[in-house]
Formats: C-alpha cells, structure tokens, sequence
C-alpha cells in the first residue's frame, strides 16, 4: 500500500536531464517498478531545438523504505547508460539556505515568515548583511546574523569571510534578498547555480540602480520583480520567476517602489521553493522549470 503523503515516507524526488534519446522515460519507469516504487508526479520537457530532455519525477516506494543513498547506488547505472546530469532527494528535504540582505528587510521577513511556518522547504542557517539593520529581526527568529561590512577594500576579505560561512553552514543555497552589492566574478564563479538574487525590475528591461524610478521616467503601464541565477554579468544571470503588477499613470515613483515589494516577495519566493524542491534545471542561460 502506497504511504499518502505526509506520513512518515513522502517519498523522493529525481531530477535529471541529458541529451533527447528515444527511450529515456521507458528507461526511468522500468527502473521504478522493478523497484517497488509508485510514480506520485512527472514532469518533462524535451527541447527540440537543442535536442536536450530534462525530466522531475516524485514517487512512493511501495514496500520496505530504501534510503536515498541506496536509490542512489541503483539508479547510477541507468544514469550512466544515458549520460545523465541528476539528482535525487528525499520529498520535503530541508534545503540548508543563507540570505544575504542590506538594508531593505522586506523580501528577508517574508523568507523568514515562510520557512518558520514550514511554507518553504528551506532551513535559514544564517543571514549575513552589510547593515546592522535587520539584526534584532533575525534574533527573534533563532537565526545566527553574521554583519559584514563591505568597502572596496574590504571587499576580498569580506568575500573570503562569507565564503567560510558558506563551507561552515554547510549552505546549499545563497539568497540574495535585496543584497545592494556587486559580487566580484570569483565569487560568482564559486557559487554558479547555487545564489539565486531578485532584482526589483521586470529584467532585461530596467537594470542597475533605481529601475522603479526609470519605470516612471518611462511611464510603464506593469512593473515587476525577477528572481534569477547570479552570474558574473550584473543581472544578466538565468531568470528563473518573474511577477508583474498593473500600475498607471498616476502612480508616482515612490507609490511603484511600494506596490513592487510585493512582487518581489512573490518571485523570490517561488524561486526559492522551485529550487528547493529539485524544479529548476539549468540550461545555459535559461532555465527549464518543471511545475
């Protein structure tokens, strides 16, 4: 009998991708039967153009429990006939995140409301900001804050610093939220496909410094929010979630920065959880999002 989800086993959840090749699905439910596993969700894209196949499949062991380290074990086979890049988590494993904030607090409470209240899959290790701002905040959840000035000089130790917190939390994701700082293209480097950052503008349209305040020079009829992957590129990285807000003529430049928090926090947060819950495949410069 299948465990409904909830119960002591939820599960696992595989996430691969690998060149397009007939056969591939056929291949990973095989695998699951032979197995003993039930197939709860499946989600795939094949991309024609690219000739790349990307796949997220949820499923239920329907006997004794195997551990994800022994799935693991049994699947490489079949990963290694078909070339595969994957990975494979338990269902409602707590990814280990650190936030990074300056001194805009909104996106950092809303994480922080959200991960308490078991919303997201995420644990908050640490939060690490230039500013002592939100510091209090971050007490009051149980969350060691770790505040790093940043100059020009000070930078490369600043990095190197946080760069320690990273290995010594054990963190598996980096958030940017609302962190007004340019991250050199070491660091970038080191954490490719593990920091996602919201910009506040509806990218690629509106980037750097103020993009609400160019959004009223321009009179925009939408703003929006853009969560992505961080790359050397200032706000050029993967998008992985974007939200829109109708706005009009009367809105003043203030009055846009105020309705965009909101759209914010609904993009960093469903990047987040995207990304948390193994739905995010990395593809170039795009992402595949499978939902």
């Amino acid at each position: 009998m299948v465990n409904a989800p909830g119960t002591a086993n939820d599960g696992f959840v595989l996430t691969l991708d690998c060149a397009e090749s007939p056969g591939i699905v056929h291949s990973v439910a095989e695998y699951l039967l032979d197995h003993g596993c039930f197939i709860v969700d499946i989600k795939q894209f094949g991309d024609q153009l690219k000739g790349h196949f990307f796949m997220r499949v949820r499923f239920v062991p329907t006997g004794g429990g195997p551990t994800a380290g022994e799935l693991r074990d049994s699947f490489a086979p079949v990963a290694e006939q078909w070339g595969m890049n994957w990975r494979l988590e338990p269902q409602g494993r707590r990814e280990r995140i650190l936030v990074m904030v300056s001194k805009y607090g909104h996106c950092l409470n809303d994480l922080l409301f959200r991960a308490r209240s078991g919303e997201l899959p995420v644990e908050i290790v640490a939060v690490v900001s230039n500013h002592e701002t939100h510091k209090d905040l971050v007490a009051w959840h149980g969350i060691p804050f770790h505040h790093i000035p940043v100059s020009a000089d000070t930078k490369p130790a600043a990095e190197a610093q946080l760069l320690d917190l990273v290995d010594g939390y054990k963190v598996e994701l980096v958030v940017l939220a609302r962190y007004m700082q340019v991250l050199s293209d070491r660091l970038t480097s080191v954490l490719t496909g593990r920091a996602i950052n919201i910009h506040h503008s509806f990218l690629p349209s509106f980037k750097g410094a103020k993009p609400y305040h160019q959004a009223y020079e321009r009179g925009v009829k939408t703003v929006g929010a853009t969560a992505h992957y961080v790359n050397a590129e200032l706000d050029e990285g993967p998008i992985i979630a974007q939200q829109v807000i109708e706005v009009d003529h009367s809105y003043s430049a203030a009055d846009l920065v105020a309705v965009g928090r909101d759209a914010e926090c609904k993009a960093l947060t469903n990047a987040v959880r995207w990304h948390a819950e193994g739905r995010i495949i990395l593809s170039g410069n795009r992402t595949v999002v499978l939902r």
